[in-house]
């Protein structure tokens, strides 16, 4: 069928900030709807809050609207644009749920809007945990054993008639299993249920019986109009069920499965989406196969584009957000031609001749007093891919493509064994760190039978891992001058790594990359082609891996050898030769707090601004949820692990003008100097570091070098000093006095960073916190209390002239670490004597550092005096925020700045100061960790931002809360409580509000102050002063925002408390005198004037 004339504008909603359960893998497939869309001439409107995502810039999209996702938001914006129709299957949960909203609420109806995509029915039926369990009904689809309730005395009454624990709760309308988990008792069950039921925005959870101990698997269908459908991938989960999808380590295509049961899956999964009535699109069904008989059941259907299409499409090459796009207005699958052969249509199923894996990154560090266990609850912040022939190789490149220190599955670092109890208990309990354990147990001499009984861990992939460790202790009992051409090809097959290779000889990496070149033992790169090699692929998206034949593994009794008797198979690389100047671009590897999308929105951008320049761009990442592992982001795509020996493998293979480190963050900076320094012995090698050279890197990070320049400059910077020992650290800390901030050299996101008030704390710090050696000293700053924090990115070029790109202002004090802290353009309360130096001294120091292409530099304002922090000689998290914000491309400036032009032949000479008010605010995700305190201080938590832009700074700051979820009230009771050094500050907030017409209460002593000053306020118990109490009052709904500063050890604990339960409740809680004057400001503009809506087209700039 031919596409639809009848619509012509189309409004895609997007999935808002990055939070656990739903990251970049939305703009990745919402950047791919909206160019598919707009390749059939339709004019496309974007509603997103999320202002660091390449779906928000302005060309992606003819109408962009960077505000909050909100129903009564997403009304305003249909009443302007009068779309035909909205496609809401590409933004997550966020989007499929308020598409639902403004369905029921008769909007839709109102303006005359459509649903293409998903029609409301089949979303509600997917969704709906009854309506679902009614359709598999119908088809004869079997289900878990369950029931559906909205209140506690349904869920008592349905976990009593399933009759036995544990039980797992899913709520209706949630994303990465939010809300729900794995109760145990009957007290937990009661706790989780209601807990559930709060989640849900139905008031709706399914209680179903536990299948721990099943298999898991899912499948990606697509489906027509014509009722054509197609499996584009079988996935596996390594973990069994038990354990969220997003959390599992999973494989494609399933390994396990025999082929009659997957043909079973896959008649299920057709039977399931024509039922549901997804006409158009792509759906994520998850089967349960039991081990034991092959029995399966049907868990749950996402009718939308997921996380697990974005490994899919990643995995197979084949563009399921693009597809799903053609499909909702009108096209057949047998229509739509496959972007990769050039000659298969759509309908073809892909099929794959390698294995994939995925392994998930955790931040569990990042919260102390969360559990790191895993539940039916999302908790991973990330994900890595790799690719490659066997399954042992894509999951050694899997685990070192994760950057967490490993090379592989072990054999990379001295391991104290664990006692045989804590190694059972570890195969136990799901956890992150269980995939080691399984080696810790192997190596203990435990059999795959008992680490299966334990693991639920199929004995396939077990059997894998042995020989994985029989092969590492092979490696380590052959001297590397013993391993021939075919034996070094065989261990490289396996995965293993030239670390991990070094580390069983007790050489150096290099020692034996040199041996292996001698060898001739060299990656191929193969193509990801959707065909398996069956038609030719025009699209270079390529995967290494280790070609020799056909060697096959023997294995004796005493020892292993290699037959390599059939050799007919050539090796052959499928990497097509190019003559183009090119340039590689290092990405950021996968999502982690403090490394996410930002950096991917940078790398996308140079790939953009140098391929519009004529060089032919090569991307190296590793993360599948990204727009820059997208094969047509950049002209040549490397799925590989972000390390020094892949890397310069590719260098090898294409021999590129120059290297980009500067975009993705520190994974790439780290490798700046070891590769410089490879490069730089390779004689055959022309690729050159570009942009910032590595030294000028390594002397903003170094303490001591960074200081001689700042003395040269004669740039201010609070007192400080460096330590290699706890003696060290107490004599800097009393010679610069109390509070001091401490944190280890070489970091990203505020890691292990904490503000210490005195020698006890300093000593706890010193003992738990970090690891300090004389290679990797702390530092040891003045905290500087009450001062204003300011982050400013600029770019340099070679002639050496700076412009910044913006001063923003954060609204969160000095101490809360900046990607954490809401933060203006243009600044607010900033005098001009102060910007003015902060100006000079970014031009002195990017022009000292020898900066080539982006900058970013954080001062500290106390009063009029300014303080550097430190300086960054790269792309920082805030480039994408500032560019919107000013509405220039910076990334895109500074890729061309690095292939040698300068800011004035491109046009960028001077700071653009904008006449609207733009404020970031950061997302984060405490309702995923119960257990964490929600404060905030020097460590970095949020996992994504959202942007709020008016004409002014309450109504901006007020669009910034409402995108992050925090629902400002207009009315109630405000408490208060400060410790002594703020409630002076606070009174004129405090007025604020009672001009707002508020009613204020606080603590005894607070309010003392508070009255002393002339404002009358009522009292609030604490939890040990009687009842009721203030726990009582956020309980009975009384209290609608709390403002609270901590105060000390003593009320920590207390403290910890009310800021947990007034998360639970949903209450605003802010920390800050900051935070809370912009509360304020935000809550009077929005009682004054409604928010209205505008695309950042309409800005000017």
């Amino acid at each position: 069928m031919p596409r639809r004339q009848d619509l012509k504008k189309i409004l895609l909603i997007g999935s808002g900030p990055i939070v656990i359960g739903q990251a970049c893998e939305f703009d990745y497939s919402g950047t791919q709807a909206c160019k598919a869309l707009r390749e059939e001439g339709f004019e496309v409107v974007l509603v997103n809050s999320n202002p660091a995502t390449i779906m928000t810039d302005p060309g992606t999209a003819e109408r962009t609207y960077i505000e909050p996702l909100t129903p009564e938001m997403l009304e305003k914006i249909i009443a302007k644009e009068r779309p035909q129709a909205i496609l809401p299957t590409m933004g997550g949960q966020t989007a499929l749920n308020l598409a639902v909203a403004v369905a029921k609420n008769g909007v839709l109806e109102k303006y005359g809007v459509e649903l293409i995509g998903a029609k409301l029915p089949a979303i509600e039926m997917a969704e709906d945990r009854l309506l679902f369990k009614e359709a598999m009904a119908r088809i004869n689809v079997p289900v878990c054993p369950s029931g559906i309730a909205c209140n506690l005395d349904e869920a008592k009454a349905i976990g009593q008639q399933i009759g036995s624990f544990p039980l797992i709760i899913r709520p209706a309308f949630t994303m990465g299993g939010t809300g729900g988990g794995i109760s145990y008792n009957q007290e937990e069950f009661e706790e989780m249920a209601q807990g559930g039921i709060d989640a849900s925005p139905v008031s709706q959870i399914l209680i179903e019986q536990s299948l721990i101990g099943w298999k898991e698997y899912e499948l990606e269908v697509m489906r027509d109009l014509a009722d054509n459908v197609v499996i584009i991938c079988s996935i596996e989960n390594l973990d069994p069920m038990g354990i969220h999808t997003g959390d599992s380590i999973t494989v494609a295509p399933a390994q396990t499965l025999t082929d009659k049961e997957y043909q079973r899956l896959r008649d299920a999964s057709i039977k399931i989406i024509r039922e549901i009535g997804v006409e158009t699109g792509g759906s994520n069904i998850q089967f349960a196969v039991n081990p034991v008989n092959g029995e399966f059941i049907v868990i749950e259907m996402n009718p939308r584009v997921s996380r697990s299409s974005a490994l899919a499409s990643k995995a197979t090459g084949f563009p399921i957000a693009k597809m799903a796009a053609k499909l909702a207005v009108g096209y057949s699958l047998d229509e739509i031609p496959n972007d990769i052969t050039k000659k298969t249509p759509a309908s073809f199923e892909p099929t794959i001749d390698y294995v994939v894996t995925k392994i998930p990154r955790f931040a569990f560090e990042k919260f102390p007093g969360s559990e790191p266990t895993l539940t039916t609850q999302m908790k991973s912040v990330g994900e890595v891919m790799a690719i490659g022939r066997t399954f042992c190789e894509s999951f050694q490149k899997a685990l070192r493509g994760l950057e967490t220190g490993r090379a592989g599955w072990g054999c990379d670092k001295q391991e104290k064994l664990p006692s045989l109890e804590q190694i059972r208990a570890g195969l136990r309990t799901p956890n992150p760190e269980r995939i080691f354990t399984v080696r810790h147990a192997m190596m203990m001499g435990m059999t795959v039978e008992e680490i299966y009984e334990l693991t639920g861990i199929d004995p396939w992939f077990l059997d894998k891992f042995m020989q994985l460790l029989d092969t590492e202790k092979f490696l380590k009992r052959t001297p590397l001058q013993q391993l021939t051409k075919d034996l070094m090809f065989e261990v490289k097959q396996l995965g293993f790594s030239d670390r991990q290779i070094a580390y069983a000889q007790k050489t150096t990496e290099d020692e034996v990359r040199a041996y292996r070149k001698q060898l001739g033992v060299i990656p191929i790169y193969k193509t990801v082609d959707t065909c398996a090699a069956e038609f030719e692929a025009f699209t270079p998206y390529y995967y290494s891996t280790y070609e020799l034949g056909a060697a096959i593994w023997e294995l004796g009794d005493e020892q292993k050898h290699i037959s390599a008797a059939a050799h007919s198979l050539s090796p052959e690389s499928e990497v097509l030769p190019s003559e183009k100047r090119k340039v590689m671009i290092l990405g950021g590897g996968p999502n982690r707090i403090g490394q996410g999308i930002e950096f991917d929105y940078c790398c996308c951008h140079a790939a953009f601004s140098l391929g519009d320049d004529g060089f032919e761009t090569i991307m190296v990442n590793s993360n599948p949820e990204t727009v820059s592992t997208d094969y047509d982001t950049s002209d040549r795509l490397y799925f590989e692990p972000l390390t020094k020996e892949d890397v310069l493998n590719i260098i090898e293979a294409e021999n590129p003008e120059g290297a980009i480190v500067q975009f993705g963050g520190q994974t790439p900076l780290k490798l700046a100097v070891p590769l410089e320094k490879a490069l730089t012995n390779h004689p055959s090698v022309k690729t050159k570091i570009w942009g910032t050279s590595p030294d000028s890197i390594d002397t903003a990070e170094d303490r001591e070098r960074f200081e001689k320049i700042l003395r040269e400059l004669n740039i201010q910077q609070a007192a400080n000093g460096m330590a290699r020992s706890f003696d060290d650290a107490l004599i800097v800390a009393q010679r610069i006095s109390y509070p001091v901030v401490v944190r280890p050299s070489y970091v990203l996101g505020g890691r292990a960073m904490e503000i210490v008030y005195s020698d006890i704390e300093l000593e706890r710090y010193m003992m738990f916190a970090v690891h300090v050696e004389p290679d990797h000293p702390i530092l040891i700053d003045k905290f500087l209390e009450n001062a204003i924090e300011v982050d400013v990115d600029a770019i340099a070029d070679t002639t050496g002239n700076v412009v910044i790109g913006g001063i923003m202002e954060h609204i969160e004090q000095a101490g809360i670490h900046s990607g954490d802290s809401a933060c203006s353009i243009p600044s607010q309360t900033l005098s001009e004597s102060v910007l003015a130096t902060i100006r000079r001294w970014t031009v002195d120091l990017a022009k000292a550092l020898k900066v080539i292409g982006l900058m970013n530099i954080q001062f500290a304002v106390q009063g009029e005096q300014v303080f550097i922090i430190e300086a960054n000689p790269r792309a920082s998290r805030t480039v994408p925020f500032v560019s919107k914000a000013i509405g220039v491309p910076l990334a895109k400036i500074a890729s061309r700045v690095m292939s040698g032009k300068t800011l004035l032949e491109l046009g960028f000479t001077e700071e653009i100061i904008p006449p609207h008010v733009a404020v970031k605010e950061a997302v984060l995700p405490f309702a995923k960790f119960p257990g964490t305190d929600t404060l905030l201080g020097p460590e970095m938590r949020s996992t994504g931002e959202v942007m709020g832009i008016d004409t002014d700074f309450g109504k901006a700051f007020a669009k910034a809360q409402l995108g992050a979820s925090q629902v400002l009230p207009l009315a109630g009771t405000v408490f208060v409580s400060m410790r002594d050094r703020d409630k002076i500050a606070v009174i004129p907030v405090v007025k604020e509000f009672l001009e707002l017409g508020f009613r204020v209460v606080a603590t005894e002593g607070t309010r003392k102050v508070l009255r002393e000053n002339g404002v009358q306020v009522g009292l609030e118990l604490k939890l040990h002063e009687g009842r009721p109490n203030l726990l009582d009052s956020i309980k009975n709904e009384k209290i609608q925002l709390i403002i609270t500063t901590p105060s000390g050890e003593d009320s920590r604990a207390d403290g910890i408390f009310i800021r947990r339960t007034a998360l639970a409740y949903k209450i605003p809680i802010i920390t800050t005198i900051a935070g809370a004057k912009a509360t304020a400001s935000a809550i009077r503009s929005l009682k004054s004037n409604p928010l209205d809506v505008k695309a950042i087209q309409d800005y000017t700039f």
